[in-house]
């Protein structure tokens, strides 16, 4: 299954999303494709997620269907809570 990612949906038990992930071999994760991962590897609620950053519950699940994108200051609020920073490459 090159360039796709399976992941488990808390809104959907039992059933899953197909995240499709452009093949880039040897390259780094986009902002959207590491805030995603994240979001799915963190195995919290939405609505807890909601409370702790901020970003509406909707908006997250939207985001993580890739049904919608974020505004960057969602974007920056997640990135922060899940640990995650942007480096510049030399």
């Amino acid at each position: 299954m090159d360039g796709i990612s399976k992941v488990s949906c808390r809104w959907l038990p039992k059933l899953y999303c197909i995240l499709h992930m452009p093949k880039r071999p040897n390259k780094p994760l986009t902002i959207t494709e590491a805030l995603r991962q994240a979001i799915a590897d963190g195995d919290i609620p939405f609505l807890q997620l909601e409370k702790k950053t901020g970003v509406l519950r909707q908006s997250l699940m939207k985001f993580a269907r890739g049904e919608q994108s974020l505004m960057l200051d969602a974007a920056d609020k997640l990135a922060e809570f899940f640990g995650l920073e942007v480096i510049k490459p030399k």
